[in-house]
């Protein structure tokens, strides 16, 4: 039997489907199955699947990415699943660090990988996602060069853009949540391991190549900021104790009023309130995680992390704007010359 599931959530990526799929037949490790997850596309993705055989489960509507790699989780009969976005191309060794680095210990619950820009591959992706204090989740590294995301280290939460994860611990601490349909599902099923005890890893020597937003589109569009606005709601709800949520609130809100001031900038704001609205009302319908005194270590802990998250993100935050500042002096003196 094979050890992993190469779960591919897809909605109308018909262009991506060929080059990502070609990636996996290179793979110097090939202890896998590959699982396509059609969400109800539009497209010719179903015609493209069955014309090529590639094994899939086709889902009549779509039901988000939570919905559909959920579908390929409960189908999957493996020790281990990888989730791979479509708009990826892994890189020959990444299957075999992914599972190297997975079973150096029963208690990793994912191990995230090197994820660089597919065509700008001097720069990073993400390094693992990271969380704050102020209730901001966040692609660590992103931008940055990307030999500086050389070494193996503790994350806050694999990207499950193209993240391996330990099968039978989704049965302990549940699936990924569909009400968040999309946008910080990976976070909050990240978050829920590191309350059980679990950990999440970052694998440098596991690569693969990113486009982005490729099936939503742009950075920031008003499904997108919508979406992310309400899940940051339901994200702190579920996973933090009331003691530990009232403790969190000043940083939390101060957080809130920052992203409103900078999608107000961008034309974003009423996107953004309307999900903060939507998550406020609706955030009882969620599963809060259950408080145990016997987690209370591993909450702390989180604690911890929140704030070192925070740090980490204003540092991130200064380093790029001193780059835009040092290209846009260069360009300035170029053009003076």
């Amino acid at each position: 039997m094979k050890k992993i599931t190469i779960i591919i959530p897809n909605y109308n990526g018909v262009r991506f489907l060929g080059p990502c799929l070609a990636a996996l037949k290179r793979q110097t490790c090939q202890d896998f199955q590959i699982l396509v997850v059609d969400n109800g596309s539009t497209d010719q993705s179903r015609q493209w699947l069955k014309e090529h055989q590639v094994p899939a489960i086709l889902l009549p509507e779509n039901t988000g990415f939570s919905g559909a790699v959920n579908a390929g989780i409960r189908r999957a009969d493996t020790p281990y699943v990888i989730l791979l976005n479509n708009d990826t191309e892994a890189e020959p060794d990444y299957v075999k660090e992914l599972l190297g680095a997975m079973e150096r210990s029963p208690r990793i619950f994912s191990v995230s990988p090197k994820m660089i820009q597919l065509h700008n591959p001097a720069l990073m992706d993400d390094a693992g996602d990271m969380y704050s204090l102020m209730g901001w989740a966040y692609q660590r590294g992103v931008g940055q060069e990307a030999g500086r995301y050389s070494r193996p280290c503790h994350i806050f939460s694999a990207c499950a853009g193209a993240a391996i994860y330990r099968r039978a611990l989704f049965q302990e601490i549940g699936l990924f949540d569909e009400m968040h349909f999309a946008y910080l599902e990976d976070i909050d099923v990240g978050y829920r391991a590191k309350i059980a005890g679990y950990y999440n890893r970052y694998c440098p020597q596991a690569v693969v190549r990113h486009v982005g937003s490729g099936t939503s589109g742009s950075r920031y569009n008003s499904f997108k900021v919508r979406l992310a606005a309400r899940n940051s709601i339901y994200l702190n709800y579920k996973n933090m104790p009331f003691p530990q949520l009232a403790a969190n609130s000043l940083p939390i809100l101060l957080g809130m009023a920052g992203k409103y001031l900078y999608f107000r900038k961008i034309g974003f704001a009423r996107d953004y309130l309307a999900g903060l609205w939507e998550g406020i009302t609706t955030a009882r319908r969620t599963k809060k995680v259950p408080y145990k005194p016997e987690n209370l270590v591993n909450y702390l802990a989180i604690e911890w992390e929140l704030i070192y998250g925070a740090a980490l993100y204003i540092y991130e935050f200064t380093r790029r704007q001193i780059k835009k500042y040092d290209s846009s002096y260069c360009s300035l003196g170029t053009s003076e010359k």
